[in-house]
């Protein structure tokens, strides 16, 4: 099974989660599935909440994964710890996506307006 190796100053956000640079973090095949998939329903569903659409299958994957890392960034300095699991995970890098496509909205000048359907 092919693994991805990926050094701590590679991944910003990994360099203070290792205890020493020499640390490494092995990605396997089946984690990379993983990731994407979170980011993908993570991105649909901020999608869904912000515009009332999505943004494609390679942008809902960004939004998604950028909202990931804004969200596990950003909970627990605010004293909020959720459980673990992959309902939990997509919850987060849903919330994180949410403000991250709300900062995108007020930085260019808001959103279309919102369609009401599902």
């Amino acid at each position: 099974m092919a693994s991805i190796r990926v050094m701590p100053m590679q991944l910003g956000f990994c360099a203070s989660i290792c205890q020493q640079k020499s640390d490494v973090m092995y990605l396997s095949g089946e984690s990379l599935l993983i990731i994407l998939l979170v980011g993908l329903i993570a991105g649909w569903l901020a999608g869904k909440l912000v515009t009332g659409w999505g943004f494609g299958l390679i942008g809902n994957i960004a939004v998604g994964i950028v909202g990931a890392l804004v969200g596990s960034w950003l909970l627990p300095r605010l004293g909020i710890q959720i459980g673990g699991g992959v309902v939990t995970k997509i919850l987060v890098a849903t919330l994180g996506a949410v403000l991250v496509l709300l900062v995108i909205g007020l930085i260019r000048g808001g959103y279309p307006r919102r369609r009401w359907r599902f």
